[in-house]
């Protein structure tokens, strides 16, 4: 930069920005909105000209020299006492979008999105709004589009097909492609179904297969009964079982007390005990225990990791159990696996209004590093199983009180 005057390498910079922001591809399905723009000129003040004659005048014909790569300069005359009258730029237009793609070398990318635009325009050009909105994402689905077409023009010709999406038969698409892009398709199939074939009710890309009409994989429960006495085979071997959610449901074992852990091993060697059972959680997905009414009727003590986001899925578990008690999430455990302690990648820094106030004070203690300069975690694997059976025990005696 000369003394703050706009160079030629600042006038790209700002139409890059529109490219950036996604308003170029969107201008070039209308391009009277945008163009002809006129760009950001900074030029040299009139006591400039003759105490920097030398600079502005290679000011001026640097920028001059760049002027058909993609811009246009509009020119004035200054006149001045010492110096006399000097042709100098005084706006800077850019007034195509040819020329704005010429400036900054998009020319291959806007012409790979106009083949979009031209062939949603001829099969299904109700897409349209989506691609003037997300113009930068579909590019960057610029091979995979005659695909995505394909699935949102099948789907509008069979709507809610009660079907697997593994029985969708189209050549190039397979059961992958369409998890895999859920969440486009979903903004796509929204625009292209009528309301009657899309269920309200049910949002997020988990929840596709409801959404629009296909058979969703059954959502299994995992337990095990830990009190042998109430084993519900009989067999005398160890009962690990899933059932489906609806079969769950209806369970209503004779147990009275239900452990939630995150942890496979740790569901695996969760010990003994009497009146119980122990369920392999399902991090923040709790809609198959919902459905069971009789665990309203349980005490119910979920084991998450003590870190940021174990302490939000506690909080999104008592959404749906009020009376969920935390086991091993405290600050005495955190204190006694120093050794073991990790660091939370992406600790989650919301506010949790369900937990208790000694579990917020521990939360906010983690969420906000106050014990360490990182964002600290106890994997629950990592808690000694002697500390587990320890706290196993404080808990029945408590029960005895």
């Amino acid at each position: 930069m000369m003394m703050g005057w706009t160079t030629a390498t600042e006038l790209r910079a700002q139409v890059q920005r529109l490219w950036d922001q996604g308003r170029l591809l969107a201008g070039l399905l209308d391009p009277g909105e945008t163009f002809p723009l006129r760009l950001v000129l900074k030029t040299p003040r009139s006591a400039e000209l003759s105490e920097r004659f030398d600079a502005v005048r290679d000011w001026a014909r640097a920028l001059q020299a760049e002027a058909g790569a993609g811009y246009r300069l509009v020119l004035r005359e200054a006149r001045h006492r010492v110096i006399g009258s000097n042709s100098l730029p005084d706006e800077a237009w850019v007034d195509t979008p040819a020329d704005a793609l010429r400036l900054i070398g998009k020319q291959r990318d806007a012409r790979r999105f106009v083949a979009l635009v031209d062939a949603t325009r001829a099969r299904l050009p109700v897409l349209l709004p989506w691609l003037s909105a997300q113009p930068l994402r579909a590019l960057a689905l610029a091979s995979e589009w005659p695909l995505l077409l394909d699935v949102v023009a099948w789907v509008a010709a069979h709507p809610r097909p009660g079907i697997h999406l593994r029985q969708v038969d189209l050549p190039g698409v397979h059961t992958k492609f369409i998890e895999e892009h859920r969440a486009v398709l979903s903004a796509l199939l929204d625009l292209a179904l009528p309301a009657g074939a899309i269920d309200g009710s049910v949002t997020g890309a988990t929840q596709f297969a409801q959404r629009y009409g296909f058979v969703d994989k059954p959502i299994r429960v995992r337990f095990r009964i830990l009190d042998p006495n109430r084993a519900l085979l009989g067999t005398g071997a160890e009962e690990d079982i899933t059932l489906g959610a609806e079969a769950f449901a209806r369970l209503d074992p004779a147990l009275s007390q239900v452990f939630i852990t995150e942890n496979e091993v740790n569901y695996l060697a969760f010990p003994p005990r009497a009146d119980s059972l122990v369920i392999f959680g399902a991090g923040y997905g709790f809609e198959m225990l919902g459905a069971a009414p009789w665990l309203q009727r349980r005490a119910i003590h979920y084991w998450g990791d003590i870190d940021t986001h174990g302490f939000a899925i506690l909080d999104q578990l008592r959404a749906r159990f009020a009376r969920v008690e935390s086991f091993l999430m405290d600050r005495a455990t955190l204190l006694a696996h120093r050794a073991h302690w990790g660091e939370e990648a992406r600790p989650t820094l919301r506010d949790l209004p369900r937990l208790s106030p000694a579990e917020r004070a521990l939360f906010d203690d983690l969420r906000w590093k106050r014990m360490e300069d990182k964002a600290l975690r106890l994997e629950q694997e990592r808690i000694g199983f002697g500390w587990v059976e320890a706290a196993l025990a404080t808990l029945s005696r408590a029960q005895l009180l």
